[in-house]
């Protein structure tokens, strides 16, 4: 692929990447990302067949400059409770700017059931196991409550998830505007790791 090919490629998915994150995958045309991109529908297709293909893309991108930050985050040498609050705060902000991202997760996944194993590939993944021994230890010096680690992890992970997949349900029970549901998502940066703390703090 020549250069320019590259430079077209990116500002396609630039533009698909605005379009998906404020339409959703359902909402979303071609047309508009065509738009968006200021190219034609032509063009569009001559890199991207269909819909589908290019959120895949998109979802592919998000998706490789997620790991290497969490990875970074269950490496570090810095405290459990420390992890625990740049975890939160990284992977909720990554899930703002990536919204649609957990709906496609789920909706690959009740419909290809390769889908981890395609795109969870061991150079992919993230790998927690540092932070799993680290958890472990931390159990054993009596610093934190008896918790099995990856319990602890896929908790955590859960809590940062919910109020994404949930979104739309969420807003309608609670009667939140979009603006407010961004700043309660904000609060959620600080929330969720006190939460997890205080439950496990001895």
């Amino acid at each position: 692929m020549v250069k320019e090919d590259i430079g077209t490629e990116k500002l396609i998915l630039e533009a698909a990447k605005r379009v998906f994150h404020e339409r959703g995958l359902a909402g979303a045309r071609m047309q508009q990302i065509a738009d968006e991109a200021g190219i034609n529908k032509a063009l569009l297709h001559y890199y991207f067949r269909n819909k589908e293909q290019l959120f895949k893309a998109v979802f592919a991108e998000a998706f490789a400059r997620l790991i290497p930050q969490i990875n970074e985050i269950f490496d570090a040498d810095e405290p459990l409770f420390d992890k625990i609050r740049s975890f939160a705060d990284r992977y909720t902000t990554l899930l703002m700017e990536n919204h649609y991202l957990p709906g496609f997760i789920i909706q690959e996944l009740n419909s290809n059931p390769n889908f981890a194993a395609e795109y969870l590939t061991p150079e992919r993944r993230p790998n927690p196991q540092k932070l799993l021994s680290q958890i472990q230890q931390e159990v054993e010096a009596g610093r934190i409550r008896p918790i099995q680690p990856h319990q602890l992890v896929i908790s955590l992970l859960g809590l940062c998830l919910f109020p994404f997949i949930a979104a739309e349900m969420i807003r309608h029970v609670t009667g939140m505007s979009k603006e407010q549901y961004m700043l309660f998502l904000e609060e959620r940066k600080k929330h969720i790791p006190e939460f997890v703390i205080n439950a496990i703090k001895p």
